[in-house]
């Protein structure tokens, strides 16, 4: 066998199979298959599986990618329907149910049998936690890169130079917890001091601080403005220096993005502010 070849057969199909959005069982499926690095996968999902026929069509479709990849494919399964599972069971692959797990133990806790509705885990069960995720987008939007400077309604406000982070962070915020979060970009002017700028002053106990290391900052800003000042590199340890200044001075709670996920970012926000949101 050739090295190419070789290569080829050690990919292993992941499909993450869902009778609603499939957001569970891929966001449990990659925090499992991130433990094992030595191995490479190709994921796909299969949504909105909820009847048998789409099971046997999603089943057929696994075992194809298996018999091309010449390997057995790894399917992480969040349909509650033990017949859905069945049907995707003739696959052929190494099947890993979200719930079973947990839905025993919570029965014989509870006294009582689960009801397998399809869509529950992602629905709108809350309408009043739904708008206020969607009220929190509109807030974020609204409020990015300081187009809109009135923070009175900012359950946060992150402050940072250009590119650190910022605006994907208030996104996620707002998305997954219903967090008002606001950003405030640094300019050359407010660098030029180590003090707040003024517009944020009144609003201090809200305010975080995100910095990045100055390389990691240049990439990403070459990718934005290719070969500006604005992506220099000396550009960006001037304003980075400086922004970490300010926030030393003004003792603001600070995080490095330069290696963090934008949930990391997210959860250690919350913590240190001590917002507190049901996600659903």
């Amino acid at each position: 066998m050739t090295e190419a070849n070789s290569e080829e057969a050690a990919v292993r199909p992941v499909f993450y199979v869902s009778d609603g959005t499939g957001i569970t069982a891929e966001t449990i499926g990659h925090s499992l298959l991130t433990q094992f690095t030595g191995t490479r996968f190709q994921t796909d999902r299969i949504s909105f599986v909820d009847d048998e026929e789409k099971a046997l069509d999603a089943a057929d479709r696994i075992r194809r990618a298996g018999e091309k990849a010449g390997s057995r494919p790894i399917v992480v399964n969040s349909c509650v329907d033990p017949r859905l599972s069945a049907a995707l069971a003739q696959s052929g692959a190494l099947m890993l149910d979200v719930f079973a797990p947990f839905i025993e133990p919570l029965e014989r806790e509870l006294g009582a049998m689960r009801q397998a509705r399809v869509g529950q885990a992602h629905g709108i069960v809350d309408f009043d936690t739904y708008h206020r995720r969607i009220n929190a987008m509109n807030f974020a939007l609204t409020h990015d890169d300081g187009v809109a400077i009135n923070y009175d309604e900012a359950d946060v406000i992150l402050v940072a130079v250009s590119r650190a982070g910022k605006t994907p962070t208030c996104v996620y915020l707002a998305l997954h917890y219903g967090i008002r979060a606001a950003n405030y970009p640094l300019t050359d002017g407010d660098l030029e001091t180590d003090r707040l700028p003024a517009r944020l002053r009144p609003y201090r106990r809200k305010l975080f601080a995100l910095t990045i290391d100055p390389e990691r900052l240049h990439q990403i800003r070459q990718e934005r403005r290719p070969n500006s000042s604005y992506a220099r590199l000396d550009t960006c340890r001037r304003e980075v220096a400086a922004g970490e200044a300010m926030f030393q001075v003004e003792r603001l709670p600070t995080l490095s993005t330069t290696n963090k996920s934008i949930e990391e970012i997210s959860s250690k926000v919350l913590s240190t502010l001590g917002l507190q949101r049901e996600m659903f």
